[in-house]
């Protein structure tokens, strides 16, 4: 049997049992644990010690990925330039300027020939490409300017992303020593501690705590504090706040099998995909090691086909432009259409009923003619200029933005918000930024609706308050400083 380190390499548990494992909840949760021999037999079969953590071994901590995954949440890949420039030509005005120049350049290179065409006429038809070029560079102005600002907004954002993920770092037990890593390093066995204020980066059961309340309105929307405990409700989930306490846990899911990362897989949030191909290469690599996962590897769910999150959601001035741009290509149209079998009828009339003459195949050309006269109609009636100049309107407020270092990956999402006239939340989704002050204080026997000071209390009594005040559950109270000298600050 292969060996890692001096132990097996076969795990006591599999990935999918621990996926399993993680969706219990509550007494149930307690209850599945001490099915599996509890939480000291569990750090058994994955080999960690609960008081000494991993030995962080190279080949340990590559062999706990490959088997049971990174902590690592793949995202989309992001989209190509031209990708970008593809979806920026499905504008509805663009389609509509895109078609009328091509028409506009095919007929423009069709010169008929007229009896007594006066020879100022004919220089000025070798000149006729010129207005159905320029639409074109016009469509190809607004189409490179609107994929190139799409696309450096999406690259600042992705390295934004990078640079957080990489500082944010997290409390483990390896080698019996307590050390900082990145989220991104953490495995299956790690001793993790977590206190008051951490967002948990996995999934893990607890080893022991400390009057533990968990934050998990991330993924369930109840905004109520859950007590955590071994006996009572051992699971801690990933994404989710510690609210009150400390606890010590030992991670069992990470990356795409974690809840959080469950969720994003769902909800097509993920490269599934491409990380589903990337496990099966490692998977068929350790087979060829002579290391056995079989049972191991558990595929995430499929997601839900993104086929409707591909296409770009527009704002409230797009969709009234968009509006705009249809109606006035059906009056465009209308009016081109009027215009040329007026055109038609009138010459018909005056030609064989008026002046009675016969059909010549000469004809023809002027009612091509007509036609032409129609295409110039609709393309003068289409609006070109306007899709440059909100194209150049929203790459300069976007501009102006980011120097004022407000990064805004979808620009709508500021016109919709700023069009907001009401907000309506119920329990479970209240709008806060979820720190609490104090605004009134019962002291002495006496409400206070205005905060004392410390020289208004008896001496005593605010040096009781105060005292209260410094002894917190945890070594950190993460009070952050008020915005403003006047404000209080928020915990």
């Amino acid at each position: 049997m292969a060996s890692i380190n001096g132990r097996p390499a076969q795990y006591g548990v599999s990935l999918r049992q621990l996926r399993e494992l993680m969706e219990n909840r509550g007494r149930e949760g307690a209850a599945k644990v001490e099915e599996m021999g509890g939480v000291m037999e569990l750090c058994k079969k994955l080999y960690t010690s609960p008081n000494d953590g991993l030995n962080a071994s190279k080949t340990d901590i590559e062999h706990r990925r490959e088997t049971f995954g990174s902590n690592i949440i793949p995202p989309k890949p992001p989209k190509s330039f031209f990708r970008l420039m593809w979806e920026a030509m499905q504008d509805v005005t663009l389609i509509i300027l895109e078609v009328a120049a091509i028409v506009s350049l095919a007929l423009s290179f069709y010169a008929p020939e007229e009896e007594n065409a006066p020879v100022l006429e004919e220089e000025e038809s070798h000149h006729g490409w010129i207005e159905g070029l320029a639409i074109l560079i016009s469509v190809a102005v607004v189409v490179i300017v609107t994929a190139f600002n799409d696309f450096s907004k999406e690259r600042q954002f992705r390295g934004l992303q990078n640079r957080i993920e990489g500082e944010h770092k997290f409390a483990v037990i390896r080698k019996g020593e307590v050390c900082q890593i990145s989220v991104g390093d953490l495995v299956v066995g790690d001793i993790a501690q977590i206190k008051y204020g951490d967002l948990l980066p996995a999934d893990g059961i607890i080893i022991q705590s400390n009057d533990l309340k968990i934050d998990e309105s991330s993924l369930t929307g109840e905004s109520d504090h859950v007590k955590k405990g071994v006996d009572s409700d051992p699971m801690v989930l990933s994404g989710t706040h510690v609210m009150e306490g400390s606890a010590k846990i030992v991670i069992t899911a990470v990356g795409v099998n974690s809840q959080a990362g469950i969720i994003f897989t769902l909800l097509g949030a993920t490269d599934d995909e491409h990380d589903t191909e990337k496990k099966k290469a490692k998977k068929e690599n350790g087979h060829k090691n002579g290391i056995k996962s079989e049972g191991n590897h558990v595929q995430s769910p499929p997601a839900k086909s993104s086929g409707d999150g591909d296409k770009k959601e527009k704002s409230v001035l797009q969709a009234k432009l968009t509006k705009l741009a249809i109606q006035i290509g059906y009056f465009g149209s209308t009016a081109a259409a009027i215009t040329v079998i007026i055109l038609i009828i009138q010459f018909c009339v005056k030609t064989f009923v008026v002046e009675e003459k016969p059909w010549k195949n000469t004809y023809a050309n002027n009612f091509v003619n007509h036609l032409i006269i129609g295409v110039t109609v609709l393309v003068v009636a289409v609006p070109e200029g306007l899709p440059l100049a909100v194209t150049l309107s929203l790459a300069y407020s976007v501009k102006k933005m980011m120097k004022d270092n407000n990064l805004v990956r979808h620009l709508d999402a500021c016109e919709t918000m700023g069009n907001a006239t009401a907000i309506c939340s119920d329990k479970t989704g209240t709008l806060t930024t979820n720190r609490m002050t104090v605004v009134q204080s019962y002291i002495c026997e006496k409400l206070c609706k205005i905060l004392p000071k410390y020289n208004d209390l008896p001496k005593h009594v605010a040096d009781l308050v105060t005292q209260g005040i410094s002894v917190n559950s945890a070594y950190t109270s993460n009070i952050l400083p008020a915005p403003k000298p006047e404000d209080l600050p928020t915990q």
